[in-house]
Parts: structure tokens; C-alpha cells; sequence
């Protein structure tokens, strides 16, 4: 079936596009009455959108080579020249990811992120709900500043042992329906809370970053925005606070319930002694918590102020996040560990790991949007979506998000959110709506996606384990995905409307 999708989307891909040119007009109505021209660079932008947009969604090939195609394409038609295709693969807020990640790998390196949820599950006891309560709040955290699939990869091994531990399992199965229910609220846990809590920080996800750069230089000049890292975190954290639980609940006493009492301990230990931190873990956690310190204490840095022969001076004015990170990364990589055998915290053979394909596909999603803005793209797809008018708001908005969530059920949500952004972003306007009243809520949404093993990286991890099949997974995500839209639906309006003041 998927190889049939993807077969179908390589040929129809180009081939839509071609059709799509000799489709548009050459002039139409805007929201002000107006007869404006639909140029040629209009044109071939509508159509490069349509063809990535197919390409990336039915994975024809590779979607991170997909994110190719506009440095190949964008001068040839018109669209951009090869100068002002290829910056936005240097953006910034690329920058930010990537030292995010390489704090992640040196994490990973020294097994830190391994120390950090034993030292959870040593809080929270032997007491069965509490130990995936546990997991699950380990999962959210690493995610948060690591990627969901390192997350879940680093739990799932301990959350296996740990369901051996408790329900002695023999022979390819459970002595009874609750060890099992056991073992699926487990894995789900992992899986689910992995991929609510890369929303909660910037670099958590790539969504997440693609959005914050899309509102930096991809829309329009009026809606433009800085979101810094607190600012940020000030309206997803409540959502991923008051949503882990509700996963916890849906999980243990609605999906798959137990009983405490057909879960008892084997012999052996939960999670054993843990050495002393070796001096790569302490210097890794310092870096970490002072890099996240200093995120969300910017604003105050940058307003700090000195005086020097009677001029004040405000040394740090330009700090910025993706800085930040890089300064974090190249501290990793310059203080020893062992000086003279020359180990430092950070190599490049550790670094290598970077996802590389993670920073194309966010380059060319970038540069899509921009050239939607630049080529007046945008503004022909506000002028369609006028019909959109007599829909009452937060049922547009609640539709919107059923809409990305359940297509990010079979697809990838970095490609989703950067396919879906820019065009919602005109739809907005033209429907007579901010746009951030659909951005936003659209590319959490991207992240909520719990019903199949495809939908993100975390599902297929724990859908490797053997201990959930896809309809348990499909039964769990569906109450899953009705809760999140509604939530989503209601931040955008009491939470995410008044942080970001629009």
C-alpha cells in the first residue's frame, strides 16, 4: 500500500503542477475588489508548492530531498535567484536546532540522558501507576530538548525491563489481561508523552522552530514576530502540563485499565545503583542548565547595562537563542574531559550524528514560504478563501486542527507544518482571520498525531516493541486525537490569543 502511494505520488507530483499552470488565470479578484495580475512567478510558485507538497506527503522519494527541489527549480522558473533560494538553508533558527542537538548528542554520549530517567523512576516508587506516571514525565522532559525519537529510544529498553519486572512474562504472553493492559500503557506512555513534550520548547520539535521562523520573515511584514525560547514555552507548557495527565488517565482507567494487585514485583531490582556522575555527565548537565537558564533569562541579559567613561553600554544587546546554543555547543566541544589523552565532552565523530536531512527539509520549507510571501502567492490564496467568511471562527479553527492532526496521521509533521503553514496563512487573512488563530494551533497539532505507527517516530519505536498492535494503538490514539483538538482549539483562544497578543 505505502509503495503504491508513493509510486502514484512521483509521477503525479510534476504532473499536477503542469496541469496546475495551464489551470490558473492570469489576473483575479483580491479581498479589496481589485483586478490584480496572477504573474508567471506567481504561477510556478502555486505550482512548485503543489508538486513538494505531493511529494512530501506521499514520501515519493526522500522528504529531506524533496526540500532539494527549490535550489534546482526556483531559479529556472522565474521564482527566485539562486542567492535568495538557498539563505533560508542558513537560517538562524537552523542554527538554534543544531545546537540543540549536538547538547543532545553529548547527552547521549555520556548516557546522561539515561542517568535522568533512572533518577525519575527512583522518585516515583514501585507503585505501578506511578512508575508510568514516571516515565512518562522523564519522556516529556528529555523530549523537550532532545528529539522525541532519542527520547523514546532511550526509554524504551528501561520501560521493557521494567514491564519484565512486573508481569513475568512467559511464553509470548501475559499470565493475565492486566499485565498486558500493564505493558500498552507503558509503551503508549513513552511514545505519546515523547511527542507532547518536544512542543513544549522551541527545539523541541522541528515544527515548533519552523513556525517561529515562518513568523519572523515568512509572512507577511504586518503579523511578523519574534517568539523567543520563554515565550514560547510560556503558552506550550500548560498545554503539554495539563495534557500528560490526561494521557495518564486515558491510558490506565479508560483504554487499558489494571489492577494494582495482579502486578506484583518479580525478584530483582527497578533501577539498580547508579555510579557517582563521571566529570563528561557534570560538565554536560552544567552546560544544559545554564544554556536553558540563560533562554529564558535573555531579556533581562540583553537590557543588562554598564558604563564605561561615562557611556552606558549594553555588552550583551545581541544575544540571541540560536547564539546561545552555539555558544553551548562550542563550550562541549573545548573543555576536556581528559586533556592530555585529548577527550573532550563534545567530538565531531559524535557530532557527525546530527540529523543533516532534519536541516534540508527546514531549509527548503523556509524557502517555499518565502517565495509564497515574495511572489504575491499569498495574497491569491486569501482572495479564494472569501467563501470561508460565513463559517463561525473557532469552528474553523476547531476544523483546522482535526484536519492537520489526522493528515499527520500518515505523514511526516515537519513536512506537514511546512506545506500547511504559509498556505493557512493566506486562508486566514483571506477568510477575514488572523493568521495566527490557524498557524499556531496547526502546528501543534502536527505533533498530536497518537492513532498509527506512522504517524511520528515515537508510535513506531514502541509499535516495535510486540507489545501493542495497530488497533490497540488506533483505539488509544482516537480518544487521544478528539481531546487534542478540542484543547488545542480552546489554548488557541485562552492561552496562546493572550500571550501573544493578537
Amino acid at each position: 500500500m505505502q509503495f503504491a502511494v508513493q509510486r502514484t505520488g512521483f509521477f503525479a507530483g510534476p504532473l499536477v503542477a503542469l496541469c496546475l499552470y495551464f489551470a490558473l488565470p492570469d489576473q483575479y479578484v483580491d479581498t479589496h475588489k481589485a483586478l490584480i495580475p496572477l504573474t508567471f512567478s506567481a504561477k510556478t510558485t502555486l505550482c512548485m508548492t503543489v508538486w513538494m507538497a505531493i511529494w512530501w506527503l506521499s514520501e515519493a522519494i526522500d522528504i529531506s530531498a524533496t526540500a532539494l527541489l527549490p535550489i534546482a527549480m526556483f531559479p529556472l522558473l522565474g521564482i527566485a535567484d539562486i542567492k535568495a533560494t538557498t539563505a533560508p538553508y542558513a537560517s538562524h533558527l537552523i542554527f538554534l536546532f543544531m545546537g540543540g542537538f549536538l547538547i543532545a548528542l553529548a547527552m547521549q554520549r555520556w548516557k546522561l540522558d539515561h542517568r535522568l530517567a533512572n533518577t525519575v523512576l527512583t522518585i516515583v516508587g514501585k507503585n505501578p501507576f506511578m512508575i508510568i506516571a514516571g516515565f512518562m514525565f522523564s519522556s516529556a522532559i528529555l523530549s523537550a530538548f532532545i528529539s522525541n525519537t532519542a527520547t523514546t529510544a532511550v526509554m524504551l529498553p528501561i520501560g521493557l525491563s521494567v514491564i519484565a519486572l512486573y508481569t513475568n512474562k512467559q511464553q509470548e504472553s501475559f499470565a493475565n489481561p492486566c499485565q498486558h493492559n500493564f505493558a500498552r500503557c507503558m509503551m503508549l506512555g513513552i511514545a505519546y508523552s515523547a511527542s507532547v513534550g518536544g512542543t513544549m520548547t522551541l527545539i523541541g520539535t522541528a515544527p515548533n522552530l519552523f513556525l517561529a521562523s515562518f513568523l519572523e520573515d515568512g509572512i507577511s511584514s504586518e503579523y511578523q514576530l519574534e517568539i523567543s525560547f520563554i515565550k514560547w514555552l510560556s503558552f506550550a507548557a500548560p498545554l503539554a502540563i495539563i495534557f500528560l495527565p490526561i494521557i495518564w488517565l486515558v491510558l490506565t482507567k479508560l483504554v487499558f485499565p489494571f489492577k494494582y494487585e495482579s502486578l506484583q514485583q518479580q525478584s530483582g531490582s527497578l533501577t539498580g545503583q547508579q555510579d557517582k556522575m563521571d566529570r563528561g555527565q557534570k560538565i554536560t548537565i552544567i552546560v544544559f542548565i545554564a544554556t536553558v537558564f540563560i533562554w529564558i533569562t535573555r531579556p533581562l541579559l540583553q537590557n543588562f547595562t554598564i558604563t564605561i567613561n561615562q557611556q552606558q553600554i549594553q555588552p550583551l544587546h545581541q544575544l540571541s537563542d540560536p547564539g546561545i546554543a552555539m555558544i553551548a555547543a562550542m563550550l562541549l566541544f573545548i573543555i576536556p574531559v581528559n586533556f592530555k589523552q585529548r577527550i573532550f565532552v563534545l567530538d565531531w565523530p559524535t557530532a557527525k550524528k546530527l540529523p543533516w536531512g532534519i536541516f534540508i527539509l527546514f531549509g527548503g520549507g523556509l524557502t517555499l514560504a518565502k517565495a509564497i510571501k515574495t511572489n504575491g502567492v499569498a495574497e491569491y490564496i486569501a482572495s479564494q478563501a472569501l467563501f470561508l467568511q460565513n463559517i463561525p471562527e473557532v469552528l474553523f479553527v476547531l476544523i483546522i486542527c482535526a484536519s492537520v492532526l489526522f493528515l499527520t496521521e500518515l505523514t511526516s509533521n515537519t513536512a506537514t507544518t511546512a506545506t500547511l503553514v504559509p498556505i493557512l496563512a493566506g486562508i486566514a487573512i483571506g477568510a477575514g482571520m488572523h493568521p495566527y488563530l490557524l498557524i499556531f494551533p496547526a502546528t501543534l497539532a502536527a505533533s498530536f498525531a497518537f492513532m498509527m505507527p506512522i504517524a511520528t517516530p515515537p508510535n513506531a519505536i514502541v509499535f516495535g516493541s510486540g507489545h501493542i498492535t495497530i488497533p490497540e494503538m488506533c483505539r488509544a490514539g482516537l480518544w487521544l486525537n478528539i481531546i487534542s483538538v478540542i484543547m488545542i482549539t480552546m489554548f488557541t483562544y485562552f492561552v496562546i490569543k493572550p500571550v501573544i497578543g493578537f
